[in-house]
Parts: structure tokens; sequence; C-alpha cells
């Protein structure tokens, strides 16, 4: 059974989700940053740990512009993103190769987000909500940032250390042009 939603209830219930997302990273990103061999990328765990605790109050604003309580909807996808990052992991000792894919996950991540952020956007300038716009569009921007970071690591040293780690032959991957990483 399907039930019958507004333009105004589809966006509310998009910064709701949003905004439990938000605060399962909260939770996740120092889990992160401990399990980083690399200091580089658990600085920018760290960091955006910061920015992600921003987003949460924006969102909070959002829901206060709208007369709305600020709670959150279950995000299942933030949930299974978090547990993929997790089981990796524990899967993977320490160092370059386990690096790498924290930061494949974390770009799982971003990239929810971006979309995430990208459509409550949107759904707010249709709406004539300035004030989320605003919000949405300067957190936008910072989701962007981050993806922008963890990808100019990976290319940077981490995927090369990784490939050495993993005693993977260099030559033989890198045969076509250079690409940003695996999911772009």
């Amino acid at each position: 059974m399907t039930k019958s939603m507004t333009m105004d209830q589809l966006f509310l219930d998009e910064v709701r989700d949003l905004y439990d997302a938000e605060k399962q990273l909260t939770k996740a990103l120092p889990k992160m940053a401990k399990a980083a061999s690399s200091e580089a990328l658990r600085t920018v765990f760290e960091a955006h740990l910061g920015q992600t605790q921003e987003h949460v109050t924006r969102l909070e604003q959002i829901f206060d512009s709208l007369g709305e309580k600020g709670a959150g909807k279950k995000c299942a996808a933030m949930q299974g993103l978090i547990k993929e990052g997790d089981q990796l992991v524990s899967e993977m000792h320490q160092g370059a190769l386990r690096d790498a894919g924290l930061i494949a996950a974390a770009q799982k991540v971003e990239h929810y987000e971006i979309s995430g952020y990208g459509s409550a956007r949107t759904h707010a300038q249709m709406l004539g909500h300035s004030e989320a716009v605003s919000l949405l569009d300067e957190t936008l921007g910072e989701e962007k940032e981050a993806d922008r970071k963890l990808n100019d690591l990976a290319e940077g040293t981490i995927n090369d250390e990784a490939m050495e780690e993993s005693g993977s032959d260099m030559k033989v991957r890198r045969a076509g042009p250079r690409t940003r990483t695996a999911g772009h």
C-alpha cells in the first residue's frame, strides 16, 4: 500500500534521512580515523568529523525553520555503508591496502551524501525554502570537497602503496589512462 505524500513531506523526509545519516557518521568517523594507518587519511577523517557535526547543526536549523522537530528517519543506506566499512576494517590488517579500502568505503558514503544533499537542495528551491537551500548548498560543497580530498589521497600515494603492499603488478594494472579512484 502506498501512501499519499506532498512535496513538502518528501522534502522533510529527505532532511530526516540526512539527519540520521549524519548522526550515524559522527559515530563511524572516529572508528575510521583510528583504523587508518596513514596520518594524512586520519587527518581527513578527523576534519570531516568536525564538518559532520556542523552538518547535524545545519539540519537542525532547517528543522527549526520549518517548525518541525529535529528527528531522524532511520537511514538504512548509511547503516549499510557503515557496516561495509566496518567489515572491511575487521577483515584487513592495518596498512596501505586497508587505507585504500577505507578511502573507497568513505567515498561511497560521500557519494550517497552528495546525492542526498543535491536532491534535498533542489526540492528546497522548488518549495521556496531559501534558508534551507543555503544551508544544504553549504553542506553539499563540503561533501564534494571531502570526496576530492579522499580522491587526492588515493591518487597521491595510498593506492600505489597498496599495490606494492599487496604484491600486485602495477605495470599490468595501469595499462590504460590513469583514472580517478575506482568509483569515479
